[in-house]
């Protein structure tokens, strides 16, 4: 068991650094994000939103439905929480 666990974890070791071996570095003015993606949000975000300011048009219209996932998300992990550290009372006494 301790061998494949071992060899499984090699082989996981493996594929992600082959994975990330040619992500660029972060920074990197000759990324494609920092070469294609930021120019046209620079660029064209007035004229496609609307908004003069540049992070809330890429936060709200660009990414919305992106925004709104993470949203949902902290919001039901928020609302887990409240639900699963909240007390309940009985008979005027606390259960814990």
């Amino acid at each position: 068991m301790k061998t494949t666990s071992f060899v499984l974890l090699v082989l996981v070791v493996a594929v992600l650094m082959y994975g990330t071996a040619d992500i660029p570095k972060w920074g990197d003015p000759n990324a494609p994000a920092s070469n294609h993606v930021s120019p046209y949000y620079l660029r064209h975000s007035i004229e496609d939103t609307a908004t003069p300011n540049v992070v809330t048009s890429v936060l709200a219209d660009y990414r919305g439905y992106d925004t709104l996932g993470e949203t949902t998300v902290v919001f039901t992990a928020g609302m887990a929480c409240l639900l699963l550290l909240k007390r309940v009372k009985s008979g005027g006494k606390d259960d814990v």
